[in-house]
């Protein structure tokens, strides 16, 4: 779902150096491609176990350990996915060559088709129908491309300023609210809040807002330059393991004393699980500074930690990563036919729906679901990556 084109492109042009190129492209593969499989698991999650729905943030009095900690898993994609995009952007308008090169143009188009392929192929594999128009996490994308798109054209600290303002400052706008049919409702909406944009004729919801998102993908870009030819990779390591350490530190200090950055304060459980689950219990939608610095801190000791590895489990996820959209696409519309398949032949066994009784079906199913959808995936990464077509790139 981000610029893997652009990404494998940059690789390869770049002489065979593995400690310093190769492995430093892989790695952004390899961690788009972790959380490829989380999503997957997120989405069978929210096929087979849906009689168990949580909210946002979630009730930690309600919520089942096992439960919780599996969807907080789900927390480190869309952050990864967004702050990925805005650093494959930067790499792709410093290629090895060293002549820069605009990218607004990709951008401006990228987010275009992003939001298209929302509106149609993507809304459509949720529930087989087009009852309801949900403007999700593939739609906050493509409008926060669209966004960079406009802002690459300022100085490269300016990007980088508007990122941290906007991650960091957007809480403060928690208190603002507009009601159905009130002046600014729509805008706020898609900005800030979620809610429904139109009730006829087609029911829209903004689910995903997008204005703390164009702040991640700014930082993304921002951050480009960790994975510049020139930079050596014990360097760029150092700097991410302190990238990670001093998200984590800031958000034990905001968190612990319920300074800011959440809306909803943490308090102490019945046992340590709920406290612990209490604590880590995380606006999403919009994602608060809390819910940021905690995926984007893991993310930057995995990039760290990923660099170190190589094994055929990281080729793997490397394979998920390096064709995204295909994999996205795909394992959507093996849901809602497999789910289906399973319903009609079985029937409802959980209320009205269908699925599994405990948690840990949901991490087998993932688990069946990964290995048969590798090959495909290989197969699609690699013919994205030897053709010419130009169509081929905005997938």
């Amino acid at each position: 779902m981000s610029l893997s084109g652009t990404t494998t492109a940059a690789a390869s042009a770049i002489p065979v150096t593995p400690a310093i190129s190769k492995t430093r492209i892989a790695t952004i593969d390899v961690l788009r491609g972790l959380v490829m499989v989380i999503m997957l698991m997120d989405h069978v999650r929210e096929r087979f176990y849906y009689f168990k729905q949580v909210t946002d943030p979630m009730d930690v009095n309600t919520t089942e350990p096992d439960l919780f900690f599996t969807r907080l898993a789900a927390h480190l994609c869309a952050p990864v996915f967004v702050f990925l995009t805005g650093m494959s952007a930067w790499l792709y308008s410093h290629p090895a060559s060293g002549n820069y090169r605009s990218p607004t143009g990709f951008l401006f188009k990228r987010g275009l088709f992003l939001v298209f392929i929302e509106v149609t192929v993507i809304n459509f594999s949720w529930a087989g129908t087009y009852e309801t128009l949900w403007l999700q996490v593939i739609w906050a994308i493509g409008l926060s491309m669209i966004a960079l798109s406009l802002m690459v054209k300022l100085q490269y600290w300016v990007v980088g300023l508007i990122g941290f303002a906007i991650v960091f400052g957007h809480n403060l706008l928690t208190p603002i609210s507009f009601a159905p049919g009130e002046f600014g409702y729509t805008l706020w909406a898609i900005l800030h809040d979620r809610g429904v944009l139109l009730e006829e004729p087609l029911r829209i919801k903004a689910s995903y807002p997008i204005l703390p998102w164009i702040g991640v993908i700014a930082l993304g870009y921002f951050a480009g330059p960790l994975y510049a030819r020139t930079t050596e990779a014990l360097t760029r390591r150092k700097l991410l393991v302190a990238l990670g350490v001093a998200c984590w530190a800031l958000l034990l200090v905001l968190r612990g004393f319920n300074i800011y950055g959440e809306t909803l304060p943490w308090t102490s459980g019945a046992t340590a699980v709920q406290t612990l689950m209490s604590f880590l219990n995380y606006t999403k939608y919009p994602p608060s500074l809390d819910f940021l610095l905690m995926t984007l801190g893991t993310a930057f000791f995995l990039m760290a930690w990923f660099e170190t590895l190589r094994n055929k489990f990281m080729d793997a996820l490397e394979v998920f990563g390096s064709a995204p959209m295909f994999f996205y696409i795909v394992h959507l519309y093996v849901l809602l036919i497999g789910y289906r398949i399973l319903l009609a032949v079985f029937g409802t066994n959980q209320g009205e729906m269908f699925g599994v009784d405990h948690v840990w079906g949901i991490w087998l199913i993932t688990i069946g679901l990964a290995i048969a959808l590798y090959l495909p995936t290989r197969a699609f990464a690699r013919y994205k990556h030897q053709s010419k077509k130009w169509w081929l790139r905005y997938l």
